[in-house]
């Protein structure tokens, strides 16, 4: 059987994108490697083990293209309207909060969130498969 263990994502400003993850998720750096070319670091914190990878590849000059084939990484939180309130007060400018149906019944509580990178999040209320 296989375990999710972590998403990678490359960003451009190594200090920028921490101080983000860390502010916006309370996600921390777990460890960091060094090498010629780029650095890895890793985002954690004790709501799971799954973690956040962020490559900083030195010689990257401008943003990168993120294209049309990356979806989101998605977060689960115990009270989606305080959270969008805490990101909001923040600076973060979360997208409005959203519901989705499926057959007559809520799905999800929901909305969207972008990096400093321009990586979208998805921040969900914890309830029925979202826990």
């Amino acid at each position: 059987m296989a375990k999710a263990i972590h998403s990678m994502i490359r960003v451009k400003d190594r200090k920028k994108s921490v101080n983000f993850y860390e502010e916006a998720f309370g996600l921390s750096v777990a460890d960091t490697f060094d090498f010629e070319n780029f650095t890895l670091i890793y985002l954690s914190n004790e709501e799971t083990e799954f973690e956040v990878e962020l490559t900083v590849n030195k010689a990257q000059s401008g943003p990168y293209d993120l294209g049309d084939g990356y979806g989101h990484i998605a977060f689960s939180v115990q009270d989606i309207h305080a959270e969008h309130e805490r990101l909001s007060a923040l600076g973060f400018l979360p997208g409005d909060v959203k519901s989705l149906d499926h057959d007559g019944k809520k799905l999800a509580t929901f909305f969207f969130l972008e990096d400093p990178d321009g990586y979208k999040i998805e921040i969900l209320q914890r309830a029925g498969r979202y826990i």
